[in-house]
């Protein structure tokens, strides 16, 4: 959850498969998941004037995935190469986005291409350092369906199925055997956490060596209740708006009041921004009939979702903002706290940000900093 990062071109300018190995058995519910559908070579800008190509070789694909409700889904995505040759095997890394909206329009494969998608000074960072990037666009962001936006393992499994695909692209020269790391802030911190936690079990053949995981809505009851009557409390109604896509039977539909189900109708297909002005200082109560998050079959979905009832299969960087006013600091303490006390080796780092959206831009190369640490092999540092 969260805005979507407002990097700017100058900072652009400086940051300039097979399911299973030998002895490894892939889950059943993640048969076929990875494998590509179809792939075009495409593109990539870093502005909407398209004068800078982004340099790498850029392939949109449409992969197998898992809903998280167990069921086989497809979903789109971008797998990126850098110019150049690697010494070595070239790690991928599973970038996880943030915040876009709930419209297919939104989603990074379609924003990326038009030089309209501000994250890619991030990836940039990772392109940098020879690192191929898978980058998912999620269930329901630029397939059909709606986006289950803030469904955890639905975004988690995306995450992995990505970098899974991106090693089956014909021509993209990845190794199943490579090196693997994912990074994500905000929803895609979210992202990331599930991807450590679910990868284990869900995708054990992955070489996965480090998440990084910064501004992580951990606990989506809690940020629902910090976004409640501000101006981004269109994240939260959209998160509802996601979790119903991925759960039906939650019904939010039944619980809206007239007001509430024309407003979340009409921003059930846009993006981040526009979600949010047409609902902000808005509160949950006056949009619903009742006290919708603590309905049984809420709260046992909202219990799914929470981060940290998990131990991550390999070590984590966490990162939050101390000064974050969308996903409050005491979330991703929290998050920490657990993970620590299930004995997963968690590297803790608060940031001086004055912001949501620069905890993004302060944290992402110290967490890139961090990967590179771990596909070198160096000792594992954790300060639980």
């Amino acid at each position: 959850m969260g805005l979507r990062v407002r990097v700017s071109i100058a900072f652009v300018a400086i940051a300039t498969m097979v399911l299973a190995v030998a002895g490894t058995t892939v889950p059943a519910s993640a048969a076929g998941a990875g494998d590509v559908i179809s792939a075009q070579s495409v593109s990539l800008y870093y502005d909407p004037t398209k004068l800078v190509k982004v340099p790498a070789k850029v392939w949109k694909i449409l992969y197998r995935s898992t809903s998280a409700r167990g069921t086989a889904v497809q979903v789109s995505g971008t797998v990126l190469v850098p110019n150049g040759s690697y010494s070595g095997t070239r790690p991928i890394v599973g970038y996880a986005m943030g915040t876009h909206g709930l419209g297919d329009q939104c989603a990074p494969s379609a924003l990326m291409q038009q030089g309209k998608d501000q994250e890619i000074a991030l990836i940039s960072l990772l392109l940098a350092k020879g690192w191929a990037v898978a980058v998912t666009d999620y269930e329901g962001l630029g397939t059909p369906g709606l986006h289950t936006y803030m469904a955890g393992i639905s975004q988690g499994q995306a995450v992995l199925d990505s970098i899974r695909a991106a090693t089956r692209v014909p021509g993209s020269g990845l190794s199943a055997s490579a090196k693997v790391g994912v990074i994500g802030y905000s929803q895609g911190g979210a992202s990331a956490g599930w991807a450590a936690q679910l990868q284990p079990s869900y995708a054990p053949e992955l070489q996965l060596r480090g998440v990084a995981a910064g501004g992580v809505p951990a606990d989506l009851q809690r940020v629902a209740a910090n976004l409640d009557g501000t101006s981004n409390f269109g994240l939260s109604a959209a998160a509802g708006i996601g979790l119903n896509a991925a759960y039906p039977e939650l019904s939010l539909d039944a619980y809206l009041t007239a007001e509430g189900r024309t407003l979340f109708t009409d921003v059930s297909d846009d993006c981040g921004g526009a979600i949010n002005s047409k609902l902000s200082g808005r509160r949950l109560s006056q949009l619903t009939t009742t006290d919708v998050m603590n309905l049984p079959a809420w709260q046992a979905r909202l219990a799914e979702t929470r981060l940290g009832s998990r131990t991550p299969g390999v070590p984590v960087y966490l990162y939050h903002g101390d000064n974050d006013e969308v996903i409050p600091l005491a979330v991703g303490q929290t998050l920490r706290r657990d993970w620590c006390n299930r004995g997963a080796k968690v590297l803790w780092t608060p940031l001086p940000a004055p912001n949501h959206v620069a905890g993004a831009v302060e944290g992402a190369p110290l967490a890139i900093t961090w990967l590179h640490t771990r596909f070198n092999n160096l000792p594992v540092l954790s300060n639980c």
